[in-house]
């Protein structure tokens, strides 16, 4: 595997870091790969070490080459300018898709809580859109704006025929991001007659990630067998919209 970090914004020190899987003569079914871009979550006050390498990780498991954006953080910046990194972020991955051996047109977006709220807008504002999306207990309305560093605008407003298939993961027992956040975007999916996968899990605090003792910074509180399932459950969401490899020889 290679680790490669690249600067977008030396001022706000934004990086992306690229795991890329290495290429074998044993894998004759792989000339390129999907890629997943990720948002981890922190308020955009900062961004999550339990939402970052732990799920690229997950990802590169499953054949993905993962992307991890720290993007821009903090009360002294403003929603536009996390925005523009999520927007160079993708765009660095289409631009460099030769590069790092991926396919430019299977490119899914997956972020948690605020880093929910920067991928549903890549992924209903943005000018190069993911081809998939997977918001993780995310923040979707400008009424989050009272516990995030900055105001946001509501996502569901955003919506539109250009929104990539949405896979959305959340719990009805999270007391910071109502559920009403991941209900109303639906509504709006389905308005727009975009296709859209979603599990509510009745029980579960806001921050799960995957929901497994190794992402629990040791608190019980993170652990939750039946959320956990939200990973497999994309994975085979995601090889409905973007597919998966063939593996179709007889011997």
């Amino acid at each position: 595997m290679i680790i490669e970090k690249v600067n977008i914004n030396n001022i706000n020190e934004v990086t992306l870091t690229a795991y890329l899987l290495d290429n074998s003569s044993a894998f004759s079914n792989i000339t390129t790969r999907p890629a997943v871009l990720i948002f981890p979550g922190g308020g955009y006050y900062h961004t999550s070490d339990r939402e970052a390498e732990p799920i690229a990780m997950a990802f590169l498991a499953e054949g993905f080459n993962a992307f991890i954006l720290r993007y821009s953080v903090g009360e002294d910046i403003t929603f536009e300018t996390s925005f523009k990194d999520a927007e160079d972020a993708i765009a660095m991955l289409k631009n460099n898709s030769t590069k790092w051996n991926i396919d430019e047109n299977k490119i899914a977006v997956i972020g948690f809580s605020a880093g929910g709220h920067l991928a549903a807008a890549l992924g209903t504002m943005g000018k190069n859109r993911p081809n998939a999306l997977m918001l993780g207990y995310p923040c979707i309305l400008s009424s989050m704006s009272n516990i995030l560093a900055f105001p946001v605008p509501s996502l569901d407003k955003k919506v539109d025929e250009l929104t990539p298939p949405t896979f959305l993961f959340s719990t009805f027992d999270d007391q910071l991001v109502p559920i009403e956040n991941s209900i109303l975007f639906m509504k709006a999916l389905s308005e727009k007659n975009i296709p859209f996968e979603s599990h509510i899990f009745q029980r579960g605090t806001h921050g799960l990630s995957l929901g497994k003792s190794l992402t629990s910074s040791g608190m019980k509180s993170f652990v939750d067998n039946d959320f956990a399932k939200w990973f497999d459950l994309g994975i085979s969401w995601l090889h409905k919209v973007i597919g998966d490899y063939e593996a179709n020889k007889e011997s």
